[in-house]
């Protein structure tokens, strides 16, 4: 799967340019695999764009402003939610791809997944655990002093 951000490469808007370069380098930190689209000097990639972007998530204007963010033909969102992603580790799965492994990301999803399946979080468990620890070995150790007296 290729991860298309549309981008201006002419955009006249610092604030447009500056979240573009902010997507792009993340990615690039991330080692993902994308491909930039410019809209400003191709109409195909503007119109698709335009085309593809829900109608939900378009502004009030109906035009929506780069970056836009897809995967292969599903939509990821654009910079706003791009950034919220960012900032709750969650940049995978705002992709739509797997988390690698030793991520933050990955991670989280791990311990979620202990929590469904357990109920506790895996350093509360641990603890737990022990905890029953000690406390068979305080019964083992009474235990002993019984047989032995």
């Amino acid at each position: 799967m290729v991860i298309k951000v549309f981008l201006a490469t002419s955009s006249g808007s610092t604030a447009i340019k500056k979240k573009q370069q902010d997507v792009v380098a993340f990615l690039e930190a991330l080692k993902v695999e994308y491909a930039q689209l410019d809209i400003a000097c191709n109409e195909q990639n503007r119109m698709w764009m335009r085309q593809n972007v829900p109608e939900e998530k378009k502004p009030s204007n109906g035009i929506p402003l780069p970056p836009q963010i897809f995967n292969e033909e599903s939509y990821c969102g654009d910079y706003e939610t791009f950034f919220d992603a960012k900032e709750d580790n969650a940049v995978y799965s705002f992709l739509g791809l797997a988390a690698p492994p030793g991520s933050k990301e990955a991670m989280q999803a791990d311990e979620e997944q202990h929590i469904v399946e357990n109920g506790t979080h895996a350093d509360e468990s641990n603890e737990e655990g022990a905890a029953d620890d000690s406390i068979g070995e305080e019964f083992l150790e009474e235990t002993r002093e019984e047989v032995a007296e």
